[in-house]
């Protein structure tokens, strides 16, 4: 079964949408699934270097007062599934294109650390304050995930997978998708939000038992 994910390392919906989306996955066990993590930027006009994180809280939320209450929210459910958000650590908004890149670069068979680097991308960015659209921490990054860092250097110095990125994303907008998370479960049935872990099973359920009807009618 195939989840398909488009999520934003740099929205704490996703993190938290994640979160649940395991705690899903663990009460299927019996599910074979291969997430897929795709490409959707909440800010794809960001400047390349970022954005100081005051400037951007004061243009998207018009001040930090109303920042603060819904970040205060974000955290409350975080702490709910686990996540200790630490928004005043962040110091820039990143433009995310280059994580993009990586993540597409982490799903190549010979690579295979997507569900690692995801996660790790996540952490680095809401736990640390890491500025994660920057070279030296996606290598930090993928290197502690297991990735070549080397390879990565070389991948990152380069444009490739970014047009990709950036269709993806046009892609994600073109099939209604306005904000993220949004999981698509076997190509057909959509979740949006950061739904609660019950919310998926019986799609889950629902998938798994077309599947098998599918596999029973082809052997007959």
């Amino acid at each position: 079964m195939t989840i398909d994910v488009f999520s934003d390392p740099i929205c704490p919906w996703c993190f938290i949408g994640k979160k649940r989306l395991d705690e899903a996955l663990a009460a299927r066990p019996d599910i074979p699934v291969t997430v897929r993590w795709r490409a959707f930027q909440l800010n794809p006009d960001m400047p390349r270097a970022g954005m100081d994180r005051q400037a951007y809280l004061s243009a998207k939320f018009g001040g930090a007062d109303r920042a603060g209450e819904v970040y205060g929210h974000i955290r409350r459910v975080g702490s709910q599934v686990g996540i200790d958000f630490q928004f005043e650590r962040i110091p820039r908004t990143p433009s995310t294109l280059k994580a993009h890149r990586l993540i597409r670069y982490s799903h190549r068979p010979e690579v295979d650390t997507a569900n690692a680097l995801v996660p790790a991308l996540f952490q680095a960015y809401f736990l640390d304050g890491k500025d994660i659209g920057t070279d030296e921490v996606l290598l930090d990054i993928a290197e502690n995930v297991g990735m070549n860092r080397d390879a990565v250097a070389d991948y990152l110095a380069t444009d490739e997978d970014e047009s990709e990125v950036q269709a993806e994303d046009v892609y994600a907008r073109r099939l209604g998708i306005g904000g993220v998370p949004c999981f698509i479960i076997e190509g057909k049935y959509a979740l949006s939000g950061a739904q609660e872990p019950e919310a998926f099973l019986p799609i889950l359920d629902m998938a798994l038992q077309e599947q098998s009807g599918v596999t029973a009618a082809s052997t007959d």
